[in-house]
């Protein structure tokens, strides 16, 4: 089941649940959309599905749910949807942030009850494997987050993530971040051959980071650039004394190595040779890798994936495979095209 299944995030769920062995689509949601086919908004599904779109209130109970639904939506139905879905995987924000005060200040009131939000997982496998295994209840991440977190989860676990400074993150996304509904700076004339810096400062994903990263400061700049899917993420990282060449290397290395979606890429691959959102469209893969500057003790930490794949779907459904016991793999297989 997929509730909120017209939007750009709803229609990967469903590319990706089609392609899982072990699930079955037994619904999908749009209020506008009640009673339209599927193709419709998505054409990519034409030919593959013949369900069409019903309303919440006709939502059938199922074995998962899936839900995609605008920011602010989906708290005020966790009474009730925690009792009819054995497992929910929740792709808004509405559930990422841990304190409730700190959901406040960066979305605003009206978000899940503290006892609520405690009862979900942050659904990043790569950070909450362990937790979600045993979990019923996962949240969404951010894709520029995410981006942000698998940039720099590899320095984290080798103790080489500073803390005395402030870490810079500028964040390259495209187009389909902004969601399917358009709006004055998304219309085309406008948007096309842009290279925007719309979010300079203070992007709401800087919060999901911060909590990760016990006494972080993250400086978040995300910028608009002519790409439909894709998130680059490049981290400026202050290097410690004594921190050389060789340990970031085995660093990044170690971290790929126990990742079945992260590779690790480097300048001898060739043109290639650092972190291509391009390459990652339509997957559930990431890319990353890092240069140094050590005449001024500074790190660039990257990352690149498809801010609707591993950004949003793809980690939803990484996560429900975790929670349900499955291998952490199944239906996420497809690793991208080349050249596209």
């Amino acid at each position: 089941m997929v509730a909120g299944a017209s939007g750009y995030v709803g229609g990967e769920l469903l590319r990706w649940i089609e392609e899982h062995p072990l699930l079955e689509l037994t619904g999908a949601t749009s209020e506008r959309l009640a009673g339209a086919p599927l193709g419709r908004v998505h054409p990519h599904l034409r030919g593959v599905s013949d369900q069409r779109f019903v309303s919440l209130d006709d939502l059938p109970e199922a074995d998962v749910l899936f839900s995609a639904l605008p920011h602010g939506q989906a708290a005020g139905r966790i009474d009730d949807w925690s009792e009819r879905f054995g497992f929910w995987i929740d792709a808004s924000a509405d559930f990422r942030l841990r304190d409730e005060g700190n959901h406040g200040r960066w979305y605003g009131e009206g978000g899940a009850s503290q006892a609520q939000r405690e009862r979900f997982v942050y659904g990043l496998p790569e950070l909450n494997r362990e937790a979600l295994s045993s979990a019923r209840f996962a949240s969404g991440v951010g894709c520029n987050a995410t981006a942000v977190h698998l940039a720099l989860l590899p320095l984290e676990r080798a103790g080489l993530l500073p803390r005395t400074r402030p870490i810079v993150a500028e964040v390259k996304v495209g187009s389909s971040e902004s969601g399917a509904s358009s709006n004055d700076g998304s219309h085309h004339p406008v948007r096309s051959r842009a290279v925007r810096s719309y979010a300079p400062v203070g992007h709401r994903h800087t919060a999901e980071v911060e909590q990760t990263f016990e006494g972080l400061q993250l400086e978040l700049s995300v910028t608009a650039i002519e790409l439909v899917r894709g998130a680059l993420a490049a981290c400026h990282v202050p290097l410690e004394a004594g921190v050389s060449e060789r340990d970031v290397r085995k660093a990044y290395a170690r971290f790929a190595a126990n990742e079945p979606f992260v590779d690790f890429v480097g300048p001898h691959l060739g043109a290639y040779g650092y972190p291509e959102p391009k390459l990652l469209a339509g997957t559930n893969r990431a890319q990353i890798g890092f240069a140094i500057d050590p005449e001024r003790g500074r790190l660039v930490s990257l990352c690149a994936l498809d801010n609707l794949g591993k950004g949003a779907a793809g980690s939803a459904v990484q996560s429900f495979n975790l929670m349900a016991g499955l291998e952490e793999t199944t239906g996420l297989t497809f690793r991208g095209l080349h050249p596209v």
